[in-house]
């Protein structure tokens, strides 16, 4: 079983910096794909970003590439988002998911066994 706890979201205008970091349980983290999905108020949760369980390769939704960064320390069992020139689409609840023992395709929710409970992403205009 795995735990996932996500931080670090908040309120921030425009153009602005947040990281979120997602701390997980479990001795078997550093075997799992980690992956940032989004959903924002009436819509479905959506993929943002995925890093494979070395860190050696990550995707990233056409919508944040080259704005979000996503990166993992297996040492500290944390996988972080670092959300660079936010816009006000970005608002979200974020929620990050641990493939585990699942398969599939890292852009599908059906592919994560474990999920956080998300945390607010707010962005002003």
């Amino acid at each position: 079983q795995v735990q996932l706890v996500e931080s670090g979201g908040g309120l921030v205008q425009a153009g602005d910096s947040l990281r979120l970091s997602c701390a997980a349980s479990g001795r078997a983290f550093s075997t799992y794909a980690m992956g940032w999905f989004r959903q924002a108020p009436g819509k479905e949760r959506e993929f943002v970003a995925v890093s494979t369980w070395s860190g050696g390769s990550t995707y990233y939704a056409d919508s944040v590439k080259g704005r979000f960064t996503i990166s993992r320390d297996n040492a500290k069992n944390t996988v972080y988002l670092q959300m660079n020139s936010l816009k006000p689409e970005d608002t979200a609840v974020y929620y990050c998911a641990a493939q585990g023992y699942l398969g599939g395709s890292y852009y599908y929710t059906q592919s994560y066994a474990y999920w956080g409970q998300g945390t607010q992403v707010t962005v002003s205009s």
